[in-house]
């Protein structure tokens, strides 16, 4: 490169960096002049904007950002009710308090008088914010009733017209009406004015309904067992639920449902349509033992509600809050009474009609219900006492018959004449006129008694909050010691009455223990009986409710008080056995099983032979 080019370059470098210099000290000059420019151009626009923002609302054509956003209703009236504050009106009679919210003209609260938590606190069956009812139609757009505040139109002593416009000429009615002295509350829907609303395809209105039930009783366990969700078709006797003794069920029924009752232990809600819902979709859930709001359970249905075309459709529908006392449901002749659970159709025909009927009658009278109890409980005993007498009598007619069947066992001790040693037993039954199954039958007989007893005491509504002696209430646990803690399948206390039927189930099996035969496979039936089922009827006892207990401990006392009087004044083992004898003695006629069993023997030795 030679020295003009190196000359060259310096000089434009020169220039560039001259220029550059010089650029930089004109920018910085400029700066806050800009700035200051910028600054009056954006003050200037924002005093324009505000002015020009104004002069537009005061004239009508902007409205502020909060009014701005688009409703999804499509008329003013329906935009209104969307936006009303909730107000509330109360129905009430001497039976129950209703409060309505005017949002969804629904009811809000639930009193049902009389009554008082284990607690002692007011009986909410329905708390406030706990529950909702609603309709859905569609009628050109989506209406929730739920969604709206609706317009009082009547108000009276017993009922309550509710009213949501669509527009000017058609509007949705709830018309509420409570008799006097009842728990069932009737709504009327009505659609007035909607046909040009509704298309000709909608055949149906959806109705849901939730509610948050609370805990009302002593014992969560107890409780729980007997609450759940049932419904009933039409024109079908029984009723149908979701389950017992479950955290959670679920259930859609694709037929018609005549109604669907939330059922606690003691009260329910009900809903009734008249008309039958076409279909619905169930569902519940246990909260936990120590939720914070109190609550058992949260139930929810679905359903939907026959539509048809018209200037005025009409949907009847009632609602029931209040006890399940048997009495109390059958009077409303709408089967609400199949909702206490009194066992199938044995069982519960012996509670219903018997065992129900002599404790309404013993309750003119008496006054305490623990004294009921032990009268029942004589009359259970006297009349199933032939059974009992009959039963011992078979017993002990065996007993007297050991000796000889232990002459047989000996006679043929090899196994391959077992056929022959069977025969021979048989033929000594035959003969004595004693039957194998004699003591069997009786106590059988007497099991859908016990077991009548066992589905009644937990669900009888007479029994809560009545106390006797150390227990405060009959339809629950009844506790002399809280431990502080739980005991797996045992609980947290310890219950007197759970005792005291244990002890007197020990003290029973030992008095009955030497009337079992003997032999190695008797000594675990006699270990089952003496210890193990003394301890299982504790175990299971403790919880339950403690009229149940003071009831099975009764049975076994008088049971006890019986079998000493049969032993000791009706039954002579000498007696017996010389009739047998004497019995035995008279030529009878072989029995047809007699002849089969001969015969089958006869073809064994047969076979035998050829081998």
């Amino acid at each position: 490169m030679n020295k003009n080019s190196i000359l060259g370059f310096v000089i434009i470098g020169v220039i560039l960096i001259a220029f550059s210099w010089y650029n930089s000290k004109i920018l910085d000059e400029q700066g806050p002049i800009q700035n200051s420019i910028d600054s009056t151009t954006i003050s200037a626009s924002s005093t324009d904007e505000t002015i020009s923002k104004d002069t537009l609302l005061a004239s009508g054509e902007v409205k502020e950002e909060s009014a701005i956003s688009v409703s999804p209703y499509k008329d003013s009236l329906l935009i209104k009710a969307s936006n009303e504050q909730e107000s509330y009106v109360t129905l009430e009679n001497e039976k129950i308090s209703i409060v309505f919210s005017n949002v969804g003209a629904q009811p809000h609260k639930a009193i049902i008088k009389g009554f008082t938590t284990h607690d002692k606190q007011e009986l909410v069956l329905l708390r406030e914010n706990s529950g909702n009812l609603s309709l859905s139609i569609f009628a050109g757009q989506d209406i929730h009733t739920d969604k709206f505040a609706f317009e009082l139109k009547e108000s009276g002593d017993t009922s309550l017209v509710y009213r949501l416009y669509l527009d000017s000429d058609s509007f949705i009615q709830y018309r509420y009406t409570l008799p006097a002295d009842s728990y069932l509350l009737s709504l009327d829907v009505t659609f007035m004015g909607m046909k040009s609303l509704v298309p000709r395809n909608v055949t149906s209105a959806d109705l849901s309904w939730r509610l948050d039930i609370p805990r009302l009783e002593k014992g969560y366990d107890n409780e729980k067992n007997y609450s759940t969700i049932l419904y009933k078709f039409p024109n079908v006797n029984s009723v149908e639920d979701l389950g017992l003794r479950k955290d959670n069920s679920d259930e859609e029924i694709r037929t018609k449902v005549e109604w669907i009752a939330f059922q606690q232990q003691f009260f329910s809600a009900i809903i009734v349509a008249e008309n039958s819902f076409s279909n619905a979709r169930m569902s519940y859930a246990f909260l936990p033992e120590g939720d914070s709001d109190n609550t058992l359970m949260r139930c929810e249905s679905y359903m939907q509600l026959p539509y048809s075309e018209g200037d005025e459709v009409s949907i009847p529908l009632s609602l029931y809050f209040g006890p399940n006392h048997f009495k109390t449901l059958k009077s409303y002749d709408k089967g609400f009474e199949k909702i206490v659970p009194l066992g199938g159709w044995l069982i519960g025909w012996i509670n219903r009609y018997v065992i129900i009927t002599v404790f309404d009658f013993l309750s003119k009278f008496i006054g305490n219900y623990g004294l009921i109890i032990l009268i029942l409980t004589i009359l259970i005993k006297l009349v199933i006492s032939p059974l009992t007498f009959k039963s011992y009598i078979s017993s002990a007619k065996m007993r007297v018959l050991k000796p000889e069947i232990d002459k047989i066992s000996a006679k043929y001790p090899k196994t391959e004449d077992a056929m022959k040693k069977q025969q021979e037993t048989m033929a000594l039954y035959s003969k004595t006129g004693v039957s194998m199954f004699g003591g069997c039958l009786p106590m059988l007989l007497q099991f859908p008694i016990l077991f009548a007893m066992f589905r009644f005491f937990p669900s009888s509504f007479e029994l809560r909050q009545e106390g006797f002696l150390w227990a405060k209430d009959l339809s629950t646990y009844d506790s002399i010691l809280d431990f502080g803690f739980t005991i797996p399948l045992f609980g947290d206390h310890l219950s007197l009455f759970a005792l005291l039927m244990a002890l007197s189930t020990f003290f029973y099996s030992r008095m009955n223990i030497d009337q079992m035969n003997s032999g190695p496979q008797m000594a675990g039936m006699k270990y089952m009986q003496l210890y193990f089922m003394p301890l299982f009827l504790l175990f299971l006892g403790n919880n339950f409710s403690s009229g149940l207990s003071y009831y099975y401990l009764l049975s076994n006392l008088l049971t006890m008080v019986q079998t000493w009087a049969i032993r000791k004044f009706f039954v002579d083992e000498e007696k017996i056995y010389a009739k047998l004898k004497e019995k035995a003695a008279q030529p009878k006629k072989k029995s047809k099983f007699q002849e089969r069993l001969d015969s089958a023997y006869k073809a064994q030795q047969q076979q035998l032979k050829k081998r």
